[in-house]
């Protein structure tokens, strides 16, 4: 006979086996983070600065041990680090209203950054040294994504500094850059450590913010839940962002999802108590968790992930089926001009490019082998004569060129 206390009792154990599943899962996933061998640690303007814009010594010589333990369990480690605008700003006397406040205001921000990123430097070789490990300065531009050979000369050489047991200091040049506006591969130092992290093989990305997870809502409002493993489907309600740093929440979940897609399991934790990077990489309960895709190759990471499509190639329905079905014509995908249906934008040689269908629909990426006015040129008109000498069975794009989107 079913009573009341029986339903009781089989409910609570219900909610103590989907709490059990939850947690089988929670430990499965996060045990790529436990094994990770490579892995890169970000780190925001509020974990190095204090409110006031003054160094925080207690934080940053908590980072810099709980670095140099995960070297002692050999990991090779990386260091993504904020800050140096926020230091060089105090350091120089400006308010923060007159560098932040206009968004034209790049030689001041420029200056700050100059300014800052020897403080913040020396600092970090000064505390590494006495733990007898070593670092070494990587300034990183957007060109430096958007060009193949600069990307791949920086992830050669991030490979051979944690080869020699070095510890890559990273951060943007914003002394040349300014912490320009407008369309970027990154905006923040959240972006580039997730493009970072893809790009050099990492197998792991601890996101180290000023707030202890991804919530469903901003922490503090009645009925915020932390989101422990996250998933597409999840609905997060942003809230403002930190007023030290240029990234705020969603910034941070959509570069722990560029992370995801390039094969590196990702955590976003806070940063005030640094005693979450052994907890991030032990597999522990902590912060938000982001499941790797299967990792791509690197020519793949880099079309998707580290670039910025400057134009758009209208192709012809008989192409894709060509590109997702080879066998329909051979091993040769080749994108000819006869292939094409339309042109968006103006680019040069060798630029990055989006192949999209009749509906507006990008599934693949490439480089192109002509510039924008040639493929135009090129085009049948509406008499179905051509303009240029560059005919239609020309090549657009090289096969070893082009990307098929998943």
């Amino acid at each position: 006979m079913r009573t009341r206390e029986t339903d009781k009792t089989e409910r609570g154990r219900g909610e103590v086996e989907d709490s059990s599943y939850d947690q089988i899962c929670y430990f499965v996933s996060t045990q790529k983070l436990k094994d990770a061998k490579r892995v890169v640690v970000k780190v925001g303007t509020a974990v190095v600065a204090n409110s006031d814009g003054t160094m925080s010594l207690s934080r940053m010589g908590a980072l810099v041990e709980k670095l140099r333990e995960l070297k002692l369990q050999g990991r090779e480690v990386l260091l993504v680090s904020s800050g140096a605008m926020g230091l060089g700003r105090q350091s120089l006397g400006l308010s923060k209203e007159v560098v932040e406040g206009n968004p034209d205001n790049i030689i001041d921000r420029q200056a700050c950054a100059a300014a800052g990123q020897e403080l913040l430097m020396s600092m970090y070789h000064m505390m590494f040294s006495r733990l007898d490990v070593r670092c070494a300065q990587v300034l990183i531009t957007q060109e430096d994504f958007v060009s193949r050979q600069r990307y791949m000369h920086l992830t050669d050489t991030l490979d051979k500094l944690t080869s020699l047991g070095t510890i890559p200091i990273i951060n943007e040049n914003d002394v040349v850059t300014g912490g320009a506006r407008g369309e970027q591969v990154f905006s923040d130092n959240d972006k580039l450590s997730a493009i970072l992290a893809a790009g050099a093989d990492a197998d792991g990305l601890a996101l180290l913010t000023d707030v202890e997870a991804v919530f469903t809502k901003p922490p503090g409002e009645p009925g915020a839940e932390r989101i422990k493993i996250y998933k597409e489907a999840d609905t997060v309600e942003i809230g403002a962002k930190s007023g030290m740093g240029r990234g705020g929440m969603a910034a941070k979940i959509t570069a722990a999802r560029v992370a995801a897609r390039g094969g590196v399991a990702t955590c976003i934790a806070s940063g005030y108590d640094l005693e979450n990077i052994t907890k991030v990489f032990g597999g522990l309960d902590v912060g938000t968790y982001f499941e790797p895709d299967t990792r791509p190759n690197k020519r793949q990471r880099w079309l998707t992930l580290a670039t910025e499509c400057v134009g758009k190639l209208i192709v012809g329905a008989k192409f894709r089926e060509a590109l997702e079905v080879p066998d329909k014509r051979g091993t040769d995908p080749t994108l000819y001009v006869s292939d094409l249906i339309g042109v968006s934008g103006s680019f040069p040689v060798r630029s990055v490019i989006s192949l999209i269908d009749e509906d507006g629909h990008e599934f693949a990426r490439g480089i192109t082998q002509k510039k924008s006015a040639e493929i135009k040129d090129a085009l049948p008109t509406s008499a179905g004569k051509q303009h240029s000498t560059f005919t239609t069975v020309h090549v657009v794009i090289q096969p070893s060129d082009i990307l098929l989107l998943g």
